[in-house]
């Protein structure tokens, strides 16, 4: 949202506090275009992935840092099943799964199913997005606690403390369940974990699929995972996760590994698993940019800019995306 608004010249702050919980912290950055048992193409991905790769690779050349890079993911068929699954999508509607018939990967990995391959995944290093974003944005940037009392609408906009703006955009993931504004939105968040693990020889050009993910991280740690947890007890990382991943990796991989971190996040997903795009209906002050799931790396650089240009231009949000479906329940 930052990078619009600078490259459309408008005057902005972001409020933030570095400390707060988010699932951007935890996430493995991949963006794939297949999805499901069924390897069907994920919503609007024809759109979504050439915007989103576009939007990094410009970001990075402005920034001067490497953040995106193409990573196919190597899909070791877990079953008969599912590699039945994958051959009959092979000439059915197929437009990125190929055969991988490399000797390569049994060095690394036990394949009794085989492997396929899903082409046009990539990996988005969104430690440093963050951190090189966090930089670029010093002059609009306050670390603070936003609590939604000290807000205040007027006709002309808002006054947050001593800042007065046309509008605030909520980019707060699960937070904003908790806005008053908002809370309405049928949010259904669900909980995520993952691993860091060292493993020591595996290539990290690619992104490895099994009953779990295998992702590059940095150096030669990777992002094992995840979960996903519509009920749950607690926001704290689970024994039964990570003996579950250990055994998946005892299962499969060949070479030695070591975990060296428990990771979770709480994703501010949605029955509909569509964002959640617009201005609020009865106070257009307010704007959200939120409930991307588990698709955020795809899905937030075209609907931020999808937002901004629906406040500046009045150009008109995607329909699925946009809260206007929601009305009823803002009455």
């Amino acid at each position: 949202m930052s990078y619009y608004l600078q490259e459309k010249e408008l005057s902005y702050k972001i409020i933030n506090h570095s400390q707060t919980p988010s699932a951007t912290s935890v996430a493995s950055g991949v963006m794939n275009p297949v999805t499901g048992r069924r390897m069907v193409q994920t919503w609007m991905i024809e759109t979504l992935l050439p915007f989103a790769v576009n939007a990094y690779t410009s970001y990075q050349e402005n920034a001067g840092v490497s953040i995106i890079k193409k990573a196919p993911v190597a899909l070791i068929h877990p079953s008969l099943q599912m590699k039945e699954s994958f051959d009959y999508r092979l000439s059915h509607d197929n437009v990125y799964l190929q055969k991988n018939d490399s000797a390569l990967w049994k060095n690394f990995f036990n394949t009794p199913f085989g492997i396929g391959e899903i082409d046009s995944c990539y990996w988005i290093d969104l430690i440093q997005f963050v951190e090189t974003g966090r930089k670029k944005i010093n002059d609009h940037y306050i670390e603070d606690v936003f609590e939604i009392n000290d807000l205040r609408i007027n006709d002309d906009g808002v006054v947050w403390k001593n800042i007065s703006a046309e509008k605030i955009i909520f980019c707060d993931g699960v937070h904003s369940m908790d806005n008053p504004y908002f809370k309405a939105l049928p949010f259904t968040p669900n909980k995520g974990e993952a691993l860091i693990v060292a493993i020591e020889g595996l290539p990290a050009e690619n992104i490895y699929k099994n009953n779990i993910a295998i992702v590059p991280w940095k150096d030669n740690l990777f992002w094992v995972g995840s979960s996903f947890e519509w009920k749950y007890e607690s926001s704290n990382p689970s024994s039964a996760f990570r003996e579950k991943m250990i055994a998946s990796l005892d299962s499969i991989l060949k070479l030695p590994y070591e975990v060296v971190d428990h990771l979770v996040g709480i994703r501010p997903a949605n029955s509909e698993r569509r964002p959640f795009v617009g201005l609020h209906p009865t106070h257009p002050q307010l704007g959200i940019c939120n409930g991307m799931g588990t698709k955020g790396c795809s899905l937030a650089p075209y609907f931020a800019l999808q937002l901004l240009n629906h406040i500046e231009l009045g150009a008109e949000i995607n329909k699925a995306a946009s809260i206007e479906r929601f009305s009823h329940l803002f009455q």
